[in-house]
């Protein structure tokens, strides 16, 4: 076995790619948020359809895409044999635990990261499988360029030749997959509105733990910059980004 496979099978080498792969996957988080607030537009969708066009057709961001997908794989599959080793290693429970929040999400992330793991499978099939190759309805806008109204048409499967846009007479006219539309029946289901936010406080957790752990397996606990980690940690990627996600279903539920 060489250096390089032995370094990375190692504890610390888990470690090492469980941050790095979870560092990635909080960057993405951000952008997908950024990305989704284009949900609360009052626009029938127009916004949000084509943000999802972009996302899955060009073609940068189809490589970062095959990137994340793999990141949540080795991810999982790391975290699981961590706890693994882990539990082998100590197989008589700490007789006295901690109480504190950050100390039972760092005895927990197994359990939390087991409920993220279901609701992105859940999610990859409600929205990502099924605009590729499911059911999700076509739509078209016409946009007067001269007024700013837009009037919403739905289409046919057979009206429906591929994602267009163009201007026609001063009228812009854009076909699209209904992205919006599926997203808004989806969350008006209690159960999957309910899975949502469980699934949303598990990552808001799993965060709290998670991003100054990574900070701390790279090396990167100084002091000078510990306090910043700590509030990126704590207000951003465990309070705002989970609220974020949070507050889609939830407006569409209770819209």
């Amino acid at each position: 076995m060489s250096n390089f496979s032995k370094t990375f099978s190692s504890t610390l080498g888990k470690k090492l790619i469980m941050c790095l792969t979870g560092l990635f996957l909080c960057s993405f988080l951000l952008i997908h948020l950024i990305g989704n607030f284009q949900l609360f537009k009052d626009d029938a969708g127009l916004a949000f359809n084509e943000y999802a066009y972009f996302m899955t057709n060009f073609p940068p961001i189809k490589v970062v895409s095959y990137l994340l997908y793999l990141s949540i794989l080795v991810h999982t599959i790391w975290a699981i044999m961590l706890t693994q080793k882990n539990k082998a290693a100590r197989p008589i429970s700490y007789a006295k635990k901690g109480g504190n929040g950050s100390i039972w999400s760092s005895r927990n992330m197994g359990i939390l990261g087991t409920m993220i793991f279901v609701f992105i499978a859940v999610h990859m099939s409600n929205f990502w499988y099924n605009y590729h190759w499911g059911t999700t309805p076509y739509i078209e806008y016409r946009t007067d360029l001269n007024t700013g109204v837009t009037q919403v048409k739905e289409l046919t499967e057979a009206e429906f030749t591929g994602h267009l846009s163009y201007v026609d007479n001063g009228v812009q006219i854009i076909k699209a997959k209904d992205l919006y539309k599926a997203v808004a029946f989806s969350f008006q289901q209690l159960w999957i509105v309910a899975l949502y936010v469980a699934a949303m406080a598990a990552l808001a957790f799993h965060l709290l733990h998670g991003f100054q752990s990574a900070f701390q397996t790279l090396g990167w606990n100084h002091s000078k910059y510990k306090p910043l980690i700590n509030f990126l940690g704590v207000w951003v990627f465990s309070v705002l980004v989970p609220i974020g996600f949070a507050a889609m279903p939830l407006y569409f539920f209770f819209k």
